[in-house]
């Protein structure tokens, strides 16, 4: 993470034109260096800046009381190790991507993973803008996951899709989970409704316990992440790419714990991490899917 801005990344976090940026930087109104004839802005004096108001004006959300450090949401296990790697001091409370939304509006957290299907291929976004109206809040992206069918070495038949387990031992997710949401996009896409899904009584809360319960022979089949598959060591027929976003509070996001995360994951060892893991995209990681007027 650069210490300067550019014009154009000022103007992103600010929602305006970079015209205006050149017009602020010209009236002396924020902090700007001037570099063989380039505008750069020193992060940490744009941050002192809107966190004491822009033109004087009190930025949304100042005054109320003060969001814990965590993380909420949908559980990822790259975002997991990450945040535990850095040591930046975010704590996760991983439970479900619907949870870390309800926790995003009564101020439980300054961050929530989703990963919430929406209408022509959408993530995340439109539920964000319903939710989180007014918020000032940020959505970036954080990778794109293969989220597919994960099941035991062996089994009698071969598994493609939803069609192929409907007499097989299916883990499903608690209800606040993002993924029980694609499983019921998937199983309308596939002709099928939960009742043709032989469920398991009990539920398993996050990506890795999905697979850990598979691996030991609790269930047949569950809906959950290539990464995770690997792990255990199960076989694993693709579904879908689905984009896991990060609705972070804005001040939250210039804050030195959530700055020394996003320095840490743009390093080698992250890069790395998430090849290892596999069935992550990130090129993409870091940009912006919608930020808050």
């Amino acid at each position: 993470m650069s210490e300067f801005l550019t014009t154009r990344e000022l103007a992103a976090l600010l929602r305006v034109k970079e015209r205006k940026v050149y017009d602020l930087a010209a009236e002396g109104a924020l902090p700007v260096r001037r570099v063989t004839g380039k505008l750069l802005f020193p992060r940490l004096e744009i941050e002192e800046w809107l966190a004491a108001g822009a033109s004087g004006r009190a930025p949304r959300g100042e005054g109320a009381a003060a969001r814990p450090l965590v993380v909420a949401g949908g559980h990822d296990p790259l975002l997991e190790w990450a945040l535990r790697e850095s040591r930046c001091g975010v704590a996760a409370l991983l439970d479900g991507a619907l949870d870390g939304l309800e926790r995003a509006a009564t101020g439980g957290c300054i961050a929530a993973g989703l990963h919430i299907p929406e209408p022509e291929d959408g993530w995340n976004v439109e539920t964000v803008q319903r939710r989180l109206a007014g918020e000032p809040i940020v959505v970036m992206e954080w990778a794109k996951r293969r989220r597919g069918l994960m099941f035991r070495k062996g089994l009698p038949r071969r598994i493609d899709g939803l069609a192929d387990v409907r007499d097989l031992a299916f883990q499903s997710r608690q209800p606040e989970a993002g993924s029980e949401l694609v499983l019921t996009q998937l199983l309308a896409q596939a002709g099928m409704k939960r009742e043709h899904l032989r469920l398991v009584p009990a539920v398993e809360r996050s990506e890795t316990d999905l697979a850990s319960a598979i691996a030991a022979g609790g269930a047949d089949v569950g809906l959950g992440l290539e990464a995770c598959a690997r792990q255990f060591g199960l076989d694993f027929a693709p579904q879908i790419v689905e984009r896991f976003d990060l609705v972070v509070w804005r001040k939250a996001y210039f804050d030195p714990p959530w700055q020394t995360l996003m320095r840490f994951c743009a390093s080698e060892a992250f890069q790395e991490r998430a090849a290892r893991l596999g069935g992550y995209d990130i090129s993409q990681s870091g940009a912006v899917r919608f930020n808050a007027d």
